[in-house]
């Protein structure tokens, strides 16, 4: 693939409110395989690092999620690029891109590696959810039984179990908001940290659904809200100059054969 090549993949998988380029350098980097310059939204791609484009691809598309983030920040990024909203980004264009079949999922091709994970899904996620959600059904037996001989339950976690009371107030709320332990015990706190009944279902249905922990909690923290106006006019005005431009060089294309003919 060429550096237009790969914007023009860049576009179809998302389009982008602010002009980029792509420069492949022609380079071999022991480093890193491409970067992403705010200032001159430059997308950087070292592509002799690569031997096969689905490879080169993956790396287009991280640095394409470093311009989205920025365009979604005004065009800056801050000193911390690889923050939650940017893994959001990224994930959400690379299962665009696979659906779209510009990118190709590169864990699905492994016969092995399936196996492996189906098994580190139910042996060790799936198993220590349900054993943190039994954990906190017992909690709640025993603040019962330290209520029925006059003991304060605090002093029962600090002293006698020691383990800190935030973590046994999570496992409880796992077991009271009947938590699936198919999320896994880490995605399980992170849910039983959610107050709201209706928020939390949505947040567990998709990760259950495949989305991954950066995705689910970046889409908790937004707020709903209609686009404005004029950042809608923006986009549509700098998509119809890239047509343009597109079409002109075309133009100019026929233009040279029509007069060699």
């Amino acid at each position: 693939m060429n550096q237009d090549q790969v914007k023009e993949k860049l576009l179809a998988i998302q389009d982008a409110p602010m002009e980029f380029t792509v420069v492949l350098s022609g380079k071999k980097s022991k480093k890193v395989n491409g970067l992403y310059k705010p200032d001159s939204r430059e997308i950087i791609i070292h592509n002799r690092n690569f031997t096969e484009d689905n490879l080169l691809l993956y790396t287009a598309i991280h640095e394409y999620a470093h311009h989205l983030h920025a365009c979604a920040r005004g065009g800056h990024l801050s000193p911390r690029a690889h923050t939650a909203e940017f893994w959001a980004i990224l994930h959400g264009l690379l299962e665009k891109a696979e659906k779209k079949a510009i990118y190709k999922d590169v864990f699905s091709g492994s016969g092995e590696l399936e196996a492996l994970t189906a098994t580190i899904r139910k042996k060790y996620l799936t198993e220590n959810g349900n054993m943190v959600k039994e954990l906190g059904q017992l909690l709640l037996k025993a603040h019962e039984l330290c209520s029925a001989i006059g003991g304060r339950y605090e002093d029962y976690i600090d002293r006698v179990l020691r383990i800190p009371r935030q973590a046994a107030n999570l496992a409880v709320r796992m077991f009271q908001y009947n938590l699936n332990p198919e999320t896994g015990a880490d995605n399980m706190r992170f849910l039983a940290g959610i107050p709201n009944e209706e928020k939390r279902i949505a947040a567990e249905t998709s990760l259950l659904a495949g989305k991954s922990p950066d995705t689910v909690k970046t889409a908790l923290r937004q707020k709903p809200e209609e686009e404005d106006p004029r950042h809608r006019l923006e986009k549509e005005k700098s998509r119809l100059q890239r047509t343009i431009a597109q079409l002109t060089k075309r133009l100019e294309e026929v233009e040279r054969e029509l007069d060699d003919q």
